[in-house]
């Protein structure tokens, strides 16, 4: 059962609208649906919030660390309350897929995701669940880190939102735990 989910992203006004900060996108209305207050706590570097369920307290969490320190964030929270690498879930943006896509999985590399980097490094495996939220990619690498700092163009904006919804739509089976039927239903959803 997943008892944290971290959503990635760069704090302050000046990113809101960055493609890189999709996963706190996700997580800010997750937590604002299920009315969770997300409060800044400075010993896990970020805002945290909290949900009790039948299972287990699940926590949600949005580094203010920036995106290549995420993991100084979720290692500290996890390892405080004894959160196990696969009950973490980490929503990002994800280059090599395009605007619209959203796919749930366990474990995989890091493919050069810095934030990814920094929390494998801190939990000490690449064993931790993730839901990539497609952005698109520039076509050139040297065009990337630019690329993750800007608003998407508002067609773009259209499907990512699209995709938003389609992973708030599967949230009650990531909440609950079932992974599997999570992954069917985004996975098979256009």
């Amino acid at each position: 059962m997943i008892k944290l989910i971290a959503g990635l992203g760069n704090p302050g006004t000046g990113h809101e609208r960055d493609r890189h900060n999709v996963g706190f996108w996700f997580v800010s209305r997750l937590a604002a649906g299920r009315r969770i207050e997300l409060r800044s706590v400075a010993k896990y570097h970020g805002l945290v919030g909290k949900l009790a369920r039948p299972g287990g307290e699940l926590r949600f969490l949005l580094p203010q660390t920036y995106m290549n320190l995420s993991g100084k964030s979720v290692g500290a929270l996890a390892r405080f309350y004894k959160i196990l690498p696969e009950e973490v879930l980490v929503v990002h943006d994800e280059l090599d897929f395009p605007p619209g896509t959203a796919r749930l999985k366990l474990g995989g590399g890091v493919a050069g995701h810095n934030g990814l980097k920094d929390i494998a490094a801190q939990l000490g495996t690449q064993g931790f669940w993730r839901l990539r939220i497609g952005i698109g990619h520039p076509g050139d690498k040297s065009l990337v880190a630019d690329y993750v700092l800007k608003a998407p163009q508002p067609s773009e904006r259209e499907l990512i939102e699209a995709a938003l919804e389609r992973c708030l739509g599967v949230s009650a089976l990531l909440l609950d735990g079932d992974m599997q039927a999570a992954m069917l239903k985004l996975h098979t959803e256009v």
